[in-house]
């Protein structure tokens, strides 16, 4: 295409809620490779940090990811999973238009790296040639179904089942 498909997932908060970036790192990822994103994938408490505004609402997601927008990426999707309720409802914007991709929410504790998966899914839909929106309604597909088929293994978050569909 001649223009960079760089997906960015602002790995910034650990599930047990650690701040995983000092500042001046915040700052870079601002300034140095937001503005390079074809995709911009925060969670709620990501979005949060990265425009410094509290988010509890749907129109909340809607004016962070005006702002995110404005630091410079093409496109952002802000995941709604931490807002709650019976679903899931991620918020794609484009800088023109808001698409919401809603999925029912999975009940496991097998939920460690869900964020990465979702970007990874989406860079490699990219990487096909699909467009942002089916890339991101595609690799939202594929979470959800791995988080159904996941399993629990040792203590606290278990891992999704990225091999779903080998095992049938």
């Amino acid at each position: 295409h001649g223009v960079t498909q760089l997906v960015v997932d602002p790995v910034m908060v650990a599930k047990s809620g650690d701040t995983l970036l000092q500042e001046d790192a915040v700052q870079s990822l601002c300034t140095q490779l937001i503005p390079l994103a074809a995709l911009v994938t925060p969670n709620i408490p990501e979005a949060q940090a990265l425009t410094g505004m509290e988010i509890s609402s749907d129109n909340d997601m809607r004016l962070a990811a005006r702002r995110i927008i404005e630091m410079g990426a093409r496109g952002v999707v802000v995941k709604g999973g931490h807002l709650g309720g019976p679903q899931s409802i991620d918020l794609l914007y484009d800088g023109v238009d808001f698409v919401e991709l809603a999925a029912d929410r999975v009940e496991t504790s097998s939920t460690h790296g869900t964020g990465c998966t979702f970007a990874s899914a989406i860079a490699a839909g990219l990487a096909k040639g699909m467009e942002v929106a089916d890339a991101v309604a595609a690799a939202k597909e594929y979470v959800t179904e791995a988080l159904k088929r996941s399993y629990s293994v040792g203590h606290g978050h278990g891992p999704l089942n990225h091999f779903f569909k080998l095992s049938g």
